[in-house]
Formats: structure tokens, C-alpha cells, sequence
């Protein structure tokens, strides 16, 4: 039985029935006594030592304490009057089968309008549910159709305007198909993005959504999830894998447009600010990058393409080994508006003049960079919130599917095309 305490000022006087009495030595053993179902105040836990805990007829708590030096009783009392959980009824099928003398499955058809069941009795079903307050049993109902309706999302960053942007496309969605989301940010740290799969997967979620961390090298963590029926989708950080889900922007084509924006512009040393090596959206961008050089029949220069781990250090030590190259650059590729803004910071700092002596293009198109002082010239439209509500979709078809047909051979991809977007003042 559980009960709830409140705090009684209480005369001097007693009930004679004792209804409970406790032995108490030590705090120890008072927590016992919460965990059993009782709530004692603060004020109570003050005490070292109790000897006696005696409640009385109409529910007075009464500790009596002792000093452990002198064993003496303390003068002062704490009273505690505890008063029953009024017992919460719940209106269950089974309730309504009884009410209209009508068997459970019948009800449970009827108010899931099936057709076999006919409109009277669909009416008398529901409508006294209604005035019961009748609420489906949701583990019974998971239990069944063995779903939670719940999907797991894993981002680097949402505090990124580009993932915020994804996840309001994964919430939306979903939203629709009635899931509710479950989110955890790796930000960017393998061992917390494994720990996050493994929560995920002990709360039981449909499925994942996940953009891997930029420091991610081992996918086993994604890959035992096949073991648990948990399908996974990955978006725009796709690891490089085999036979995965995804959607993604075509990073290598989106990589020419931007080059060839700046080699119309009349720009020659055109150079790259690329991410980490490891990560496949940082060589599909190489691969455009030296596309385009190759397209346009100039020389590939190695010492214009730098890699950076993406923090704000990385890039001002990109910047440095592109300045201080032989060949040094009139034009930058960064990796997003992130490094760009990075970027222009280190070469305003070297008293470049940004858009004269040295420009910038980047990906993403993010909605800050167009309120900065230096804008980039162009950017690269990745669209992530189309890109979490294509993800949310493909997983929702994933799971719409029996096992067999989740697990065979074969994966499900979506690309989309970016688009260039072009700074107004450099049209």
C-alpha cells in the first residue's frame, strides 16, 4: 500500500491503536522505509539514529531519536500525517465486455471500427468508452503489432543549424506517422556515439536515424543492431559501408559547381579546406574537387588541398599551411559556413582583404552566413531538412516491411541534387 506524507503540527495527544511499529537503528534502515512506499520529508532525514518509528491509528508518524554519545532521547519530535493513495481506476476491455454482456474481442473490434462488427454495436461500444474514459492499453497494443513507435535519432551537433534544421524534418514526419523521436547528440565522440546506440537499443526503438560522428572509425556498434531487427538510416555523414541505408546530397557534383563558380570568377589558385580524411563526405568532395580542376585542363596542385578536423584550431592550422605555401591560394573551398567563418577570421587577422585579396565558397547555405560582414560568395544547398524527412520516410518503409524483406540483400539510397546558391552582391 503506498501512501503520501504531509508535515502535521500535533498536540500532545494520541491515538491508542498502533497500527505499525518499525525498529529503526540507523539511517540506513529509514531509507528502507521510502523505499517501501513511503515519502518522508527533508526534515525527517536529519536524524543519526532512531529507536522507535511507531505509527498510530490515524496515521501519525512519530520518531523518537537518540544521541549516539549519550543515548539520551531527543525533546524534539517530527510528526508526519500520512494519508492513503486513493486507488486510481483504470477502464480496461474487459470492464466494457462486462457492462454490455458482449465478449472482449468483440470490443476490442469495435473500437478498432472493424467491419466486421456492426454500427450499433460499434456505437454502444465506444460511446461507453467514452464515459468511462477509456484509454488503450499501449504496451498491449506494442506487445501485438511488436512496435514502439518510437524512432531514435543520433546527431553530432543539434546546437548546428544544419542539424536542427534535419531534425525538424525527422520530428515532422514522423509526427505524421504518429512516432514519437528519441534524440542523443555523439557530439562527434565515438565512444559516446556507441554508448548512445546502446541506450537506444535498450529502450527498445523501431529503428535509428543517425549522422555519424566525425571521429567514428568502427562501425560494429551499427552493425549488431541487424542482431536486434533495429534497422538503421544514415543522412548526410555516411560511414563507409556496404550495403546501408542512406540519404545523402551528392557532395562530388556539388564539389564541381562551386569550383567552377570561382574559375569563372577568373580565379586560379583555387584551393580546399576539406574535413577529415576518414569521412566519406570529406572525399567525395576531393573527388569533385579534382574533377572539376581535371574538366577545366589544369594542373592539380596537392599543395592547394588541406585537410582539417573541423574545429575552429583545425582551420586557422589550414589557413596557416595554405598561406604559407609556395603557391599561395586566391580562392578557398571550405568545408561548410562553419569553417569558412573560421576561415575569414585567420585571413582577416593576416590583414587580407576578404573578397579582394582571397574569397570563399562553402556548403550548406546555412540562414546565419547571409548576416555576417563577409558572406561566402556561394554556398551549396544541402537541404537537410529534406534530407530528415526523405531519411524518416525510408526508415518508416523499412519498418512496414517484415523481417525477411528488411534483411535481404541489398539497400535502399536516396541522392539529392544540391543547388548553388549565389551571394546577391556576386551575381
Amino acid at each position: 500500500m503506498c501512501y503520501h506524507a504531509g508535515l502535521s503540527v500535533v498536540s500532545h495527544w494520541f491515538f491508542q491503536t498502533t497500527m505499525l511499529l518499525f525498529n529503526i537503528c540507523s539511517t540506513a534502515n529509514l531509507l528502507m522505509l521510502l523505499q517501501t512506499g513511503y515519502q518522508i520529508y527533508p526534515e525527517t532525514v536529519q536524524i543519526a539514529y532512531a529507536n522507535v518509528c511507531t505509527i498510530f491509528g490515524a496515521g501519525i508518524l512519530s520518531l523518537k531519536t537518540t544521541t549516539p554519545q549519550t543515548g539520551l532521547i531527543l525533546q524534539k519530535r517530527t510528526f508526519i500525517f500520512f494519508t492513503q493513495k486513493s486507488k486510481v481506476s483504470v477502464t480496461t476491455i474487459k470492464e466494457i465486455a462486462r457492462r454490455l454482456n458482449i465478449s472482449i474481442s468483440t470490443v476490442s473490434r469495435a473500437l478498432h471500427n472493424h467491419e466486421s462488427i456492426g454500427l450499433r454495436t460499434k456505437t454502444r461500444v465506444q460511446a461507453l468508452a467514452a464515459e468511462l474514459n477509456y484509454e488503450p492499453n499501449q504496451r498491449a497494443i506494442f506487445f501485438q503489432q511488436k512496435k514502439t513507435f518510437t524512432i531514435g535519432v543520433i546527431l553530432p551537433e543539434l546546437s548546428e543549424a544544419f542539424f536542427a534544421s534535419a531534425i525538424s524534418g525527422i520530428e515532422d514526419t514522423a509526427n505524421t506517422n504518429k512516432y514519437i523521436v528519441l534524440m542523443g547528440q555523439s557530439h562527434d565522440d565515438e565512444e559516446r556515439e556507441k554508448r548512445i546506440v546502446t541506450t537506444m537499443k535498450d529502450h527498445q526503438v523501431d529503428g535509428l536515424i543517425v549522422s555519424q560522428a566525425k571521429n567514428t572509425v568502427n562501425y560494429d556498434h551499427f552493425k549488431t543492431l541487424a542482431k536486434y531487427d533495429i534497422p538503421v538510416v544514415f543522412f548526410d555523414r555516411i560511414p563507409d559501408l556496404e550495403n546501408i541505408h542512406y540519404v545523402a546530397c551528392n557532395m562530388e557534383s556539388g564539389t564541381v559547381q562551386l569550383v567552377n563558380f570561382l574559375l569563372k570568377k577568373k580565379y586560379r589558385a583555387v584551393a580546399m579546406i576539406n574535413g577529415p580524411e576518414k569521412l566519406l563526405a570529406s572525399r567525395q568532395r576531393e573527388q569533385g574537387y579534382k574533377k572539376a580542376i581535371s574538366s577545366n585542363r589544369l594542373k592539380f596542385d596537392p599543395s592547394l588541398l588541406v585537410n582539417s578536423d573541423l574545429t575552429t584550431a583545425g582551420t586557422c592550422a589550414a589557413m596557416e599551411q595554405l598561406l604559407t605555401a609556395k603557391r599561395k591560394p586566391d580562392a578557398i573551398v571550405a568545408f561548410n559556413d562553419y569553417v569558412m567563418l573560421d576561415a575569414v577570421q585567420y585571413a582577416k587577422k593576416k590583414k587580407l582583404k576578404v573578397n579582394k585579396d582571397i574569397c570563399f565558397v562553402s556548403y550548406a547555405n546555412l540562414p546565419f552566413s547571409a548576416h555576417t560582414a563577409f558572406p561566402p560568395m556561394a554556398s551549396l544547398e544541402q537541404y537537410p531538412y529534406l534530407q530528415g524527412q526523405k531519411a524518416t520516410e525510408l526508415l518508416l518503409e523499412l519498418l512496414n516491411k517484415n523481417k525477411e524483406e528488411r534483411t535481404a540483400p541489398g539497400a535502399s539510397t536516396i541522392v539529392i541534387e544540391p543547388t548553388l546558391i549565389v551571394n546577391s552582391k556576386d551575381k
